[in-house]
């Protein structure tokens, strides 16, 4: 019986089609990551150009709290490639941003007579929490980092106020909190903390902490 044409050249054109693919598939595949111990989810989104929620659902059996030295974690190639131009780019503007941010930045006076220099002020809804068991979940009382809440830690939203960002905050008024204005740290996050608003943690029991309610306060992102 003869060959019939038609099928054996589409079966050739099917598999010249599929070996064509094969690089265009790569492209997207996971690559490896070995973490440092400075590395977080968090860090690790910006650097790669990934969603935290992206990078977080790669590395499924990764505790976001023990990211050590020589971890392996997996990172999407697209976002590999993202991170190498977005470095690039960053490279290229961070000395305008220094020198803009040096041009733009006032002074505030903190309740003990130093000046503090700040790049801009923002008005915040805050609210207050402890480091009870009910208000911080299985990951127990640390902050976003791993580690241990202390006074002059908050929470914020990342895409407001980035982690690790040293802030001077005035306005509020609790007996539990420094007397006329406080400089934090912000190393922590929730999931109800969206928007222009911060959780400010206060050492104490769960109910002394609660009558912190709502307060409106000032918010300086320092240099």
């Amino acid at each position: 019986m003869k060959p019939n044409r038609k099928l054996a050249t589409r079966a050739i054109a099917l598999a010249l089609g599929g070996a064509l693919a094969l690089p265009a598939m790569s492209a997207f595949a996971a690559t490896s990551y070995t973490a440092t111990d400075n590395d977080t989810f968090w860090s690790l989104s910006k650097k790669f150009g990934v969603p935290l929620k992206q990078l977080m659902q790669a590395n499924p059996k990764i505790d976001p709290l023990n990211i050590y030295q020589g971890l392996k974690l997996t990172i999407p190639a697209k976002a590999a490639a993202k991170a190498k131009s977005s470095a690039q780019a960053s490279t290229a503007s961070s000395a305008a941003k220094l020198q803009a941010k040096a041009v733009t930045a006032k002074s505030v006076m903190t309740a003990d007579g130093l000046a503090l220099s700040y790049s801009k002020v923002v008005d915040m809804k805050a609210t207050a929490y402890s480091s009870s068991a009910e208000e911080n979940g299985p990951w127990g009382a640390v902050d976003y980092f791993g580690n241990p809440l202390k006074l002059g830690t908050i929470a914020v939203d990342p895409d407001v106020i980035p982690l690790g960002t040293k802030v001077y905050i005035t306005g509020y008024s609790f007996d539990g909190l420094p007397e006329g204005g406080m400089i934090a740290t912000a190393t922590d996050a929730g999931s109800a903390i969206q928007g222009h608003r911060i959780d400010i943690f206060v050492p104490g029991s769960r109910d002394k902490v609660a009558k912190f309610g709502f307060q409106q306060v000032k918010l300086y992102v320092l240099k």
